[in-house]
């Protein structure tokens, strides 16, 4: 089945035949894929993108009385299809203004059949983005690090989204850790790599063999651990394994940072990167540049890489990636979704300086006066990096959640 469905209402003083004739010759004229369900409103809500073709004027009141229905079918915004024929647009105002009166949202789809096809393009995205969202399994392994005191999730909100955190001990891991094969780091390191962290990298990757064999035992498709008490139970880091998993698509934040798992699984439903998670490590206001810095980042993102330690610890495999500039994406959202923050920027630089985490970026913001977010109304301490701008899609998608 297409993604997206596109249901019809028409009122019945209209020549049917010639209805059908101006509708099948405005369908043809957009670029994209469909499924036409007609007047057939009973699977409406089951397509990641669910448009309702109003054909002609004198079409509110049949909208009106499916409207009960259409809500108990999707909780989301009305996408209202109009051709610009038939009184089709005055129909839709209408009906936007009714929706609005009655605490729900809509939008208009009007205008050429280029703009029509780009508009429905993106929005195509955004909703299969948010369905993919939906019953996601997320694991929480060995609970927050007690520095993040801004950063807790709402689990109730998250389940009424679709979104489940499952508690993982970190006895579990460390068990799974001493199964974990003894030899699965062989060949992987650079030639440049130290001899501290050559020596380190076989339980850097037995610690990613355990994070998988849990993810598959319990079904999750995204993890955030609190990696520090690796440091002193198997003395290495969590960074490698986390930069694997990222890879891969199974979304990984450090630190057991919540919202920033949740931040990094909305990136990786949208654009297919989790994104890289990093501290906010320096601001200019006046200029809108900052530097964002972490010991870990997706190996999918950058260009190449250096392994070295961890830079509090300065044991393990931390990771100095170097994604290409270019456009990108600053996001975040708050543990109970309410709230987030998106800001479009270029990376300008990938930096090497010695006092900050080993992944550096100096990114100019586009819209400078955005920096002062960071200073006085910041939702935590990470950030997720996404390559691109997305900006408009972001906003969008975390509309339903709000």
């Amino acid at each position: 089945m297409n993604k997206i469905a596109i249901y019809t209402i028409t009122s019945a003083l209209h020549d049917k035949d010639a209805i059908d004739k101006a509708s099948k010759e405005f369908l043809d004229s957009l670029s994209i894929a469909y499924t036409l369900h007609g007047d057939d409103f009973t699977t409406y809500g089951q397509s990641p993108l669910n448009l309702i073709y109003v054909r002609t004027g004198g079409a509110e009141g049949i909208f009106k009385t499916l409207l009960p229905q259409l809500r108990q079918q999707s909780h989301g915004t009305f996408y209202l299809l109009t051709s610009g024929q038939s009184n089709s647009l005055a129909a839709s105002i209408e009906i936007l203004s009714y929706l609005e009166q009655n605490g729900l949202r809509g939008e208009i789809l009007h205008g050429t059949p280029p703009y029509l096809t780009e508009r429905i393009t993106r929005l195509m995205q955004v909703e299969a983005a948010r369905h993919e969202l939906t019953g996601l399994r997320l694991g929480v392994i060995g609970k927050p690090s007690d520095w993040l005191i801004a950063s807790q999730p709402d689990v109730d909100k998250l389940h009424a989204h679709g979104i489940d955190l499952i508690d993982v001990p970190m006895q579990e891991l460390l068990d799974a850790f001493q199964e974990a094969p003894h030899d699965c780091g062989e060949g992987f390191d650079p030639a440049s790599t130290p001899a501290a962290v050559q020596s380190a990298i076989n339980d850097a990757w037995r610690i990613y063999h355990a994070l998988k064999s849990i993810i598959l035992d319990r079904n999750l498709q995204g993890i955030t651990l609190r990696c520090f008490d690796l440091l002193t139970s198997v003395h290495n880091t969590g960074c490698l394994a986390l930069a694997q998993l990222n890879s891969e698509g199974i979304v990984a934040s450090c630190e057991g940072d919540i919202p920033a798992l949740l931040s990094m699984a909305i990136a990786q439903a949208l654009t297919g990167l989790t994104g890289f998670q990093a501290n906010p490590s320096r601001i200019d206001i006046t200029t809108g540049e900052m530097i964002l810095a972490h010991c870990t980042i997706p190996f999918n993102m950058v260009d190449k890489y250096d392994l070295l330690t961890h830079f509090e610890s300065g044991i393990g495999v931390g990771i100095r990636g170097y994604m290409p500039e270019g456009p990108v994406t600053i996001f975040k959202t708050s543990g109970d979704l309410k709230r987030h923050f998106t800001a479009q920027g270029e990376l300008l630089e990938n930096l090497q300086l010695p006092n900050l985490c080993r992944t550096q970026q100096r990114i100019k913001l586009e819209n400078p006066a955005d920096a002062a977010y960071f200073l006085t109304h910041p939702i935590g301490n990470h950030h997720i990096v996404i390559p691109g701008h997305c900006k408009q899609m972001l906003d969008e998608l975390m509309q339903d959640f709000k």
